[in-house]
């Protein structure tokens, strides 16, 4: 009996906390008791004082109970930047693709395409990546290729706006990161012996990444390829350009 009574006692305590943290945590439900300026401007107070999870909980339940309010639209925009400083990156992500489409002629949504590239950028990191500085060109880098897209999308649709410029800046470094993991592949393949695979990778990094530091690099693994497939003429070739553009460097063919 007593079993019995202490599971009924724990059933009933279990079900009081999941009705308490569905109350809690409901959108439709949470604060009914204010009005929608009340929700966004207590929203916007935790925002400011870094109380990014009241934020999220108020601007969340304003878009969910007034989604046509006229306070709502700033609240989205307010709603990508708390998850982003909570460190929920595909949330705000998410958010951000998600104001992009529902609202395209918003004054503010080159905010939204630039937060929407610094969300997939953060997300490619993890904790030891952002204290440590792990070389990203060894990681996958589908996110970064997103973040990328979602940069240039920004500064070609929005050249004027006050967040192109570092956009830029995103820009040169998640290029050459990209160019650094086209290198590494082709290193690798030249480790390998795989001469051809390692031509073709580097070539590409010199074809579509000029101007990036790994070019010069590139051109290395291709004429040292080229010597140990026997191609003279390609290896003459490529340190013509090499010594030409990078008169400084030497190779070593036998390496």
């Amino acid at each position: 009996m007593k079993r019995i009574l202490s599971l009924l006692c724990l059933t009933g305590v279990t079900v009081a906390l999941l009705a308490s943290c569905s109350t809690a945590t409901d959108p439709s439900e949470a604060y009914k008791d204010e009005t929608p300026q009340q929700i966004f401007q207590y929203g916007k107070s935790a925002l400011q004082n870094k109380s990014y999870g009241e934020a999220i909980k108020r601007f969340e339940a304003l878009d969910v109970q007034y989604p046509f309010g006229p306070q709502t639209e700033q609240a989205q925009l307010y709603l990508i930047y708390a998850y982003y400083m909570k460190e929920e990156y595909a949330l705000a992500q998410a958010e951000a693709d998600r104001f992009i489409r529902i609202h395209p002629a918003n004054p503010n949504v080159d905010y939204a395409y630039y937060m929407r590239g610094l969300s997939s950028y953060y997300q490619n990191m993890g904790f030891l990546e952002r204290f440590f500085s792990v070389d990203l060109a060894t990681r996958d880098l589908t996110q970064i290729q997103k973040s990328y897209n979602d940069f240039n999308e920004l500064v070609t649709r929005f050249p004027n706006s006050r967040y192109t410029p570092a956009a830029y800046q995103y820009l040169i470094y998640l290029r050459n990161v990209m160019a650094n993991h086209e290198l590494q592949i082709a290193q690798y393949y030249y480790s390998r012996k795989a001469y051809v695979a390692a031509v073709n990778r580097a070539s590409s990094v010199v074809a579509h990444y000029q101007g990036a530091p790994a070019v010069v690099d590139a051109l290395i693994v291709m004429a040292k390829a080229y010597n140990k497939l026997g191609m003279t003429k390609l290896e003459q070739d490529t340190l013509t350009v090499l010594r030409y553009n990078y008169p400084n460097v030497t190779v070593d063919m036998g390496s």
